[in-house]
């Protein structure tokens, strides 16, 4: 069994893994950069270990500091979170070299369908229609705008080892396709020490739906439902919800029903999911396979009450799947916001600075993973995510009306975070209506600022009459030149008369 585990990553997604571990009795080691050194991972696990300098190419990239670490600690297995290296398949190779278990997919199975190119090959070999685009990486600027002309404009420039949205260009016109191509290149080495980069179709207003799979060594692939990810801002995820308030019955069924014959076709093994683009007339496509536990992995927990962190510990040991496909019986519907150190009404433009005060919601369906303290230092080092803020309702508007309450209660002073604009979207009628796709953003940004704006108003508005109640009744002084004091609650009498009848 395992004994010891190593987390190679930070933040709230290494707490996560903490504290799963914890429950199963499984002790923990933390890496920790120069910049990390009093985060709250490294204050939760059972030992800390530094790896090096802020940087993450000198730390969290560091595939040899992170082995060293762990050959030191006596871990004799490695979870390696998501993002930094954890659909890197050299990493993965070194670390079962090394003599450990891997928490996660194959070497193999990372490296065919982290290639995300391969990965669109294997979907056309079990079925699955793929965004029109080019079968190989980009090999030159002649070869791109050709492509480029036949699949025609726009064009999304994808990196072809990575995900998350690193990577990623959108291209109008052929004069912005050069430029985009050495930007997304730049960017996907940066991320994932991998430039290759590969061209396919911009569907127009699509709907980005996943569905989150898992699976044994002993040939058990179940789907466990999809999430809707459609709430983005340069291509990146801020709002998922599951179930999608868009897709219809039939179409979830086939969704999972291909995502299942993709995981069994690459010999998957824990968990993965498999991403698809919807259209507006619900024709959908493969998009990419993740091989790693998603960032919104927590609302499909909610809506299935498994722990999927402590599943992916199991597998790894060996252990077959602890429920079968009967089992999975969604319930409710769960939303979560994705808190980021970025300013969602200014083009979200990140923050940096000192956590100065930090009050987490709390209350009936309602979860915050998070990796934060009062003084935490927040760097320009890592990525701006700090917490994911769920909610969980017996129907999607208790769901919305809790999140709605949760994020009013979550207090982050001394940086901006987008809070706000989750909050926004939150009360806008389309997302309330769930009529919304990857272009709700552009198309309502101007409206989340205007209502946000609004509100600002009305508390500053709010806050002006109070003060200035305040001082016309409580300090108003009287002829006597004391001042009077407003007629006292007839609670707070009744309360004295009962005290003095005691």
């Amino acid at each position: 069994m395992l004994n010891k585990v190593l987390i190679a990553n930070r933040g709230e997604i290494a707490v996560r893994v903490i504290r799963s571990c914890r429950e199963l009795g499984i002790a923990t080691v933390a890496v920790y950069s120069q910049a990390d050194r009093t985060a709250p991972h490294v204050l939760l696990a059972d030992e800390a270990l530094c790896i090096g300098p802020p940087p993450a190419k000198e730390s969290y990239l560091d595939m040899e500091a992170i082995l060293a670490a762990a050959r030191k600690s006596g871990a004799d297995a490695i979870h390696p979170g998501y993002g930094f290296l954890s659909e890197n398949a050299s990493f993965a190779k070194a670390v079962q070299a090394a003599g450990l278990v891997w928490i996660g997919p194959a070497p193999d199975t990372i490296a065919k369908m982290g290639d995300k190119v391969a990965a669109r090959r294997l979907a056309l070999e079990v079925g699955a229609p793929i965004v029109p685009g080019g079968a190989e990486p980009l090999a030159d600027i002649k070869g791109a705008r050709k492509l480029a002309l036949q699949v025609g404009y726009p064009v999304l420039v994808k990196a072809a080892g990575g995900g998350g949205g690193k990577g990623m260009r959108l291209v109008q016109e052929p004069g912005q396709l050069e430029a985009a191509i050495e930007r997304a290149r730049s960017e996907a080495a940066g991320a994932f020490t991998d430039d290759r980069v590969y061209l396919e179709k911009a569907l127009a207003e699509p709907h980005h739906v996943e569905i989150q799979v898992f699976a044994d060594s002993h040939g058990n692939v179940v789907s466990l439902g999809e999430r809707e990810c459609s709430i983005q801002r340069r291509f990146q995820k801020v709002i998922e919800e599951t179930p999608s308030p868009f897709i219809s019955p039939e179409v979830r069924d086939q969704l999972s029903e291909l995502a299942i014959d993709i995981t069994a076709a690459c010999d998957y093994r824990g968990a993965g999911t498999v991403e698809f683009l919807v259209d507006r007339e619900q024709n959908y496509y493969f998009l990419e396979m993740n091989t790693r536990l998603q960032v919104e992995h927590p609302i499909t927990e909610m809506v299935t009450g498994l722990d999927l962190v402590a599943e992916q510990l199991r597998v790894a040991d060996g252990e077959a799947l602890s429920f079968t496909p009967a089992d999975i019986r969604p319930r409710g519907h769960a939303i979560e916001s994705r808190i980021y150190a970025e300013d969602g009404f200014d083009d979200f433009t990140p923050s940096t600075g000192t956590v100065l005060e930090f009050s987490a919601p709390g209350g009936p369906g309602v979860r915050l993973d998070h990796g934060l303290r009062p003084g935490l230092e927040i760097t320009p080092y890592y990525d701006p995510l700090l917490g994911k803020l769920c909610a969980w309702g017996r129907t999607r508007a208790e769901a919305i009306a809790r999140m709605t309450r949760a994020l009013e209660e979550l207090r982050i002073v001394g940086l901006r975070t987008t809070t706000p604009f989750c909050l926004a979207v939150m009360q806008h009628p389309a997302f309330n209506k769930g009529d919304y796709s990857t272009s709700f953003i552009n198309d309502y940004l101007p409206e989340l600022v205007a209502s946000t704006q609004a509100s600002q108003e009305e508390l500053h508005q709010a806050a002006a009459l109070g003060a200035a109640l305040f001082a016309a009744g409580e300090h108003r002084a009287g002829a006597d030149g004391r001042a009077h004091r407003p007629a006292e609650s007839p609670w707070l009498l009744k309360g004295r008369e009962s005290q003095q009848s005691e």
